[in-house]
């Protein structure tokens, strides 16, 4: 039996030093209290927001030397990077002052072989590492009387009340990212002292051993960055792309915008020369031409002004490959090859699961027309509500990407004028806390 509470605010953190100085004979050494935390299939550093400068604009020197990319070494060795974008991450993360929101986080890319941050996107693998954070450092908690009752109640049989204990209690988190407006709700299960319970028998692809549970849901996702699923009018489209390597071609793709915005291409619209290196998707002609896409696609998402500018942000939009379902597996309706910061990404980003989930229930993308390429896959795997009601639930969708299958139930919504949208996506995490202390950094 699983029983979930709302949270209440922890009472105020007094504000602690922001630096800790030691002093040697010839330097200055500067430090900030850290956590660093596998989050999902990421793993990153997370800082509370009142440790920082005020100022966003101070943010970048401290986060580059912390994680080893001042002078853009691609190994990260000078910093607690680890020399790949999947983690390089940084959440920052305080207690919120929105009205039905307890803590909010930015996003921080830090790019492992340029002396560059990103915080136009989300990462939702770094998102499921705040709800767990956030109990553990005491920015949320649960209400003491609420955490004697979630741990043992009552319960009447033949006139005789009887206690029972309640296994693996839940809370609720409401999360607010600030990189794109979005609200995230985490369904975290809590220990019996109200920090995170960590152990349990849940496993995700990419990662090793199991875990607890942790329930992401993006509400209303679409529109993160473009305030629209589909910001160029059209749910699939042939784009032309000026190639350094193919000269100039046309591929199909989807251009969606949820929870991130994503490049979907369909791998039968690739040339035959670089429908061949999707298997080896390292081959550097190729990465040059998933770029080149990448960067079209980025201006007729309406993101950036023209091809320089777009190869300027390398975090957003993102891109990935669909191609059908092979084999008989089942639960599998899509398989996906995504990409991040200009290298092949290991498994799938969160929020590439959470878009391309939205997009495959929506009828006339380039993911319905793979998902349903087979016979027997007609009928909707949506949820659907009605105003707060859910009325139907939602059946999974499977994504398979290099390291596994990952699975979204994604409900649509009806307002009272009949209008369609996407109201949640939810996705399966999990999360460990790996160490904490202080991270040093160079002034």
């Amino acid at each position: 039996m699983t029983q979930t509470y709302s949270v209440t605010r922890a009472e105020p953190i007094p504000v602690l030093p922001t630096t800790t100085k030691y002093r040697s004979n010839e330097s200055v050494r500067k430090s900030l209290p850290a956590v660093w935390m596998r989050a999902g299939t990421s793993k990153g550093l997370f800082l509370h927001r009142r440790h920082l400068p005020a100022s966003k604009t101070l943010w970048e020197p401290i986060l580059l030397s912390a994680m080893g990319s001042s002078k853009g070494s691609s190994r990260q060795i000078d910093g607690v990077g680890g020399a790949s974008s999947t983690t390089s991450k940084v959440a920052i993360v305080e207690r919120s002052n929105r009205p039905g929101v307890d803590v909010e986080y930015t996003f921080v890319q830090v790019a492992p072989d340029q002396p560059r941050i990103d915080v136009t996107g989300n990462c939702g693998n770094i998102a499921s590492g705040v709800g767990p954070f956030a109990l553990d450092e005491g920015l949320v908690n649960i209400p003491e009387r609420e955490k004697e009752v979630g741990f043992l109640s009552y319960f009447q049989w033949e006139d005789v009340w009887e206690t029972r204990l309640i296994e693996k209690p839940q809370v609720n988190i409401k999360i607010f990212n600030t990189n794109t407006g979005q609200h995230i709700v985490e369904t975290v299960q809590v220990a019996t002292d109200g920090s995170f319970r960590e152990d349990g028998d849940y496993a995700i692809p990419g990662v090793e051993g199991t875990a607890s549970p942790i329930r992401v849901a993006f509400l209303k996702p679409c529109g993160s960055m473009t305030g629209q699923m589909f910001p160029s009018g059209m749910h699939q489209e042939m784009l032309t792309v000026q190639s350094r390597g193919f000269g100039t071609l046309a591929v199909r793709v989807s251009l969606v915008d949820a929870a991130n915005p994503f490049v979907f291409v369909d791998a039968a619209s690739l040339p035959v020369e670089a429908s061949s290196s999707i298997a080896d998707a390292a081959d550097p002609v190729f990465l040059a031409l998933i770029e080149d896409i990448r960067r079209h696609g980025a201006v007729r998402f309406g993101l950036a002004e023209n091809v320089q500018a777009a190869g300027q942000v390398r975090g957003t939009p993102k891109i990935a490959i669909l191609s059908p379902a092979t084999g008989d597996v089942d639960g599998v309706d899509i398989e996906v090859k995504a990409f991040s910061m200009g290298k092949p990404h290991a498994s799938l980003q969160l929020t590439g699961a959470v878009c391309l989930g939205a997009a495959t229930i929506i009828h006339g993308t380039i993911a319905w027309d793979l998902a349903h390429a087979k016979e027997g896959k007609e009928l909707p795997k949506h949820g659907m509500s009605l105003g707060d009601h859910q009325i139907a639930g939602a059946v999974p969708v499977g994504i398979r990407h290099p390291a596994g299958v990952i699975h979204t139930e994604t409900v649509l919504g009806m307002d009272r004028n009949g209008a369609i949208d996407v109201d949640r996506v939810a996705v399966y995490r999990t999360a460990r806390r790996l160490f904490e202390g202080r991270v040093f950094y160079r002034p």
